[in-house]
């Protein structure tokens, strides 16, 4: 391996060159693309020379006021073009470039996907096309015409409003967009292909008319109407929770089936995943639905947070990122179920950042360097990020933040700002201090918080003691205490949530709820008027990324699951007492012992007793309640890894559950029997399906459930729509049952020509505890797989190494090498997503000795490839931190 060259936060300067105009021209030919731009550059100091960057490009001619430049008034140095002697004042600078987008399979820059022209330019993308200043902080006005094909290419798309179209000549035509509005590289955009378009329009908030339009192929067409409500839904949402109005006449949006990330805010152009944007009963589950309400909230949000106010550099990703996150979380919240969503949130947070926290790839929400910024596109930076900013909203309030990104987006629209603009904007439309919590910006890992409570009855008083701790790192030797709200409330033995008033107020007003600031070390509330003893609940909406470390008993947490009056900390508390269990089975000299080693009584009989009441009133948190937690978050609750006892504790304790509440679940799953007039999307039916995929799951469970199965392939074969057909075909295959075969041909029979299906097909067996090495590997060889494909290539081998821990980490080590030898692989075709693929390796220091053992050799086998800068950067960390 090489030492690719690292950035450094610190190293930060301003471009020494503005550029206030592209005029950009792509002329797209069969073999090979033409691209013609013309920079009207303004130097900010004189005598500097020009330095833009560009990357894969074959280079025709260069001018400079029309001057053609010889060859040597110019050098190219890797991926910069120098120009020594530019003029002093404001001038033109042109190139001529010719790229190769059908040889283009990193997908970043222009490329093509089954036919159709596509851009991907977040983060460096744009330097693939033509020679630029490729940095956020350089805003420009761009004006783009493409010529093409008209037969082949009748669509023709790019950022902003079309202002010219017409007939080039020999078959060719023209299409002219202007975007209005300043912005950077990044969200540069424009789309060539055949595609139908869905079509309609948007009032908004002061009466302008904006044009609505979904292109995809057209045989997809039909499953583009959720994505339109989606959209229209979240554009009045962002005028009546954040009074942000659409800015452009038109707003489209394109699905691409190659396309590394889920989907792109380019100004007025979104590029979509599409699984990202197609949706219908017959081929979507309800997550699919979700996912596409969720993603095209998020590409919206980020008209105003991300595009009209951007980012200065790429260390302020989750300036546009982890706010936005949070926008389409409270986005989902409100369309659905809150206290779901929030767990929904949380899930994905403590499986996928709080692991990243504690491993080699941990880093800051804001690193302080990087050699390749695709790798910093992770957990940390979008959803520990969104969590800082619902801290920051649980501290001002409701109204107090809406006050503060008022003031945000006012001062710094058109401009490309940090997370400290942010934050102080926040700050100072409430005239408070929030400067402690950039510190939760500046370092990794996951802080510790440890809480003890005390009630002391002479005096009539809850005492309650808060210490925090965050681990330190490599570089981060020293971590800064942090601020942490804790909101809370404490219930009395009856359940009765009691007013909180603390030593000292006055009491006047009853409050059931507070929310406290730990931002010492440590430091102590004394709650008065306390009658008897009390049970807290802590951390309610789980109000700060911390693990929270209290000494409760089995009884108060069975006690919250049944009384506690916030659906997520039900859910919470429930988690808390599962993990407890499962970690105690754990230790269990061996399987036939670990049941015998926790209460499973006072469990159970507790779930009988409350269940019944739950699962009518909220079958959603019933389902979710029920749920363990996985094979991956139990592995950062151990020192020491050990897959195989992870997965044998927690099939254990399901399959406890399962025969006790056997015929509680099978009346439940019959109860239950939905959707019979069709197809609904909307909160009382997903919580239906989600409770009886719970009950069908823990009927599964049941050891030779026989006639379980039976129930899986009736609900396979007579499903109604994705929901019930994908849950029945996953539950089949995943239990070994004698029908899984028969059903697994048949689905993929009926929708072998529909790729997100098909997808959804590798991926129930990429995930299957029960398939090998020689399974996967012939999903592999499977005609319809391809390592060029990105949503193939993830349901697969992602899917394997990320979601089916008992195979990855096979003892002989087959895992480690069969996917690291695919990383080799696909890291000549496609770096991006070959270095997050090998981030399924970042336990493996953790692992028992000889999994470790294993895993290292995988590693060290495939540092002796010629690797890329974003796989590079990710093996060593891994090697090294």
């Amino acid at each position: 391996m090489s030492n690719p060259k690292t950035i450094y936060l610190n190293d930060y300067q301003a471009p020494l060159f503005v550029i206030q105009h592209v005029a950009l021209t792509v002329d797209i030919f069969t073999d090979y693309t033409v691209v013609t731009s013309a920079l009207r550059i303004q130097p900010q100091r004189q005598g500097e020379p020009l330095v833009l960057h560009g990357v894969d490009l074959e280079l025709i001619t260069l001018t400079i006021n029309g001057e053609e430049l010889a060859a040597n008034q110019y050098q190219v140095n890797g991926e910069e073009l120098i120009i020594a002697a530019v003029p002093n004042e404001d001038f033109i600078f042109s190139s001529v470039v010719k790229i190769y987008p059908h040889k283009n399979f990193a997908l970043e820059g222009l490329y093509l996907s089954k036919g159709m022209y596509c851009t991907q330019c977040e983060p460096e993308g744009f330097r693939k096309i033509t020679y630029y200043l490729d940095r956020p902080d350089v805003l420009s006005l761009f004006t783009t015409t493409i010529t093409a094909d008209q037969q082949q290419y009748p669509t023709l798309l790019a950022n902003g409003n079309l202002i010219a179209q017409g007939h080039a000549g020999e078959g060719r035509h023209f299409a002219t967009w202007e975007d209005p509005f300043k912005k950077p590289s990044y969200l540069f955009a424009m789309v060539a292909g055949n595609l139908a378009c869905l079509t309609d329009r948007f009032s908004t908030m002061s009466g302008r008319e904006v044009a609505l339009k979904i292109y995809v192929e057209a045989h997809d067409l039909r499953q583009c109407h959720h994505a339109m409500a989606s959209l229209k839904a979240s554009m009045r949402w962002d005028e009546q929770k954040y009074g942000r109005e659409y800015d452009l006449d038109i707003f489209m949006i394109v699905a691409v089936s190659h396309f590394n990330m889920g989907a792109m805010e380019n100004k007025g152009l979104n590029i979509f995943n599409t699984s990202c944007v197609l949706a219908h009963p017959e081929t979507t589950t309800d997550l699919g639905f979700q996912r596409v309400e969720s993603v095209v909230a998020h590409e919206y949000f980020h008209n105003w947070s991300g595009n009209r106010v951007t980012c200065r550099d790429w260390f302020q990703l989750s300036l546009k990122e982890g706010f936005t996150v949070f926008r389409d979380q409270q986005f989902s919240a409100d369309q659905l179920s809150a206290s779901v969503q929030r767990i929904e949130d949380v899930t994905m947070l403590r499986n996928a950042q709080f692991s990243e926290d504690a491993g080699p790839l941990a880093h800051p929400v804001r690193p302080e360097s990087f050699i390749e910024i695709n790798n910093f596109y992770t957990a940390t930076v979008y959803e520990k990020g969104a969590e800082i900013v619902g801290m920051l909203h649980t501290v001002l309030g409701e109204a107090g933040f809406r006050k503060g990104t008022d003031l945000y987006f006012s001062r710094f629209d058109g401009q490309a700002v940090t997370v400290e603009d942010f934050v102080q904007s926040l700050a100072e439309a409430n005239d408070t201090d929030l400067t402690p919590f950039m510190q939760w910006y500046r370092q990794p890992c996951t802080p510790v918080l440890t809480v003890t409570g005390e009630y002391q009855a002479e005096a009539q008083q809850y005492v309650l003691t808060v210490s925090q701790n965050t681990p330190s790192k490599q570089g981060y030797s020293e971590p800064k205490t942090l601020p942490i709200p804790v909101k809370l409330a404490l219930f009395d033995e009856q359940g009765q949530a009691v007013p909180l008033v603390l030593l000292g107020e006055s009491g006047a007003h009853a409050v059931y709820e507070r929310v406290l600031i730990a931002d010492a070390a440590e430091q102590t509330w004394i709650f008065t008027g306390i009658g008897s003893a009390m049970i807290p609940s802590l951390l309610r909406d789980f109000s700060a990324p911390v693990i929270l470390n209290y000494e409760t008993s089995d009884h108060e947490l069975l006690f919250l699951m049944q009384h506690d009056n916030n659906g997520f900390n039900r859910w919470l508390s429930a988690q808390t007492l599962f993990e407890r269990m499962l970690l105690t089975m754990m230790k269990a000299e061996n399987s036939a012992d670990m049941l015998a080693s926790i209460d499973l009584y006072g469990l159970l009989n507790a779930l009988q007793g409350f269940l019944p009441k739950l699962a009518q009133q909220d079958p959603a948190l019933a389902a979710k309640l029920l749920t363990l937690p996985s094979e991956n978050y139990l592995a950062e609750k151990t020192a020491v890894i050990n897959p195989s006892v992870i997965h044998q504790a927690r099939v254990s304790l399901q399959q406890a559950i399962a025969h006790a509440l056997n015929g509680f679940f099978a009346e439940q799953y019959a109860h239950n029997q939905s959707d019979h007039g069709g197809y609904i999307y909307d909160s009382v039916a997903i919580a239906t399906r989600s409770w009886r995929e719970l009950c069908l799951h823990y009927l599964l469970v049941a050891v030779e459930n026989q006639s379980a199965q039976a129930l899986a392939a009736q609900q396979y074969q007579h499903a109604q729509h994705m929901t019930d057909r994908l849950v029945a075909l996953r539950g089949l295959v995943h239990s070994n049952a004698a029908q899984a075969v028969d059903c697994l041909a048949d689905f993929y029979q009926r929708f072998q020509q529909e790729a997100l299906v098909v997808d959804s097909w590798f991926a129930v067996q990429a995930t299957n505890p029960k398939a090998t090495i020689n399974d996967i590997d012939a999903l592999c060889q499977h005609s319809a797989f391809a390592l060029t494909n990105p949503n193939r290539l993830r349901s697969v081998l992602a899917q394997f190494a990320n979601a089916n821990p008992v195979q990855f980490h096979q003892a002989d080590g087959s895992g480690y090498r069969f996917v690291a030898e695919k990383i080799a692989e696909l890291d000549k075709i496609n770096p991006q997503i070959a270095s997050r693929l090998l981030g399924a390796f970042s336990r493996w220091k953790r692992l028992e000795s000889g999994r470790q053992q294993q895993a290292l050799i995988a590693l060290q086998q495939l540092s002796t490839q010629q690797l890329s800068n974003d796989t590079y950067e990710t093996l060593n960390r891994l090697l090294t931190s």
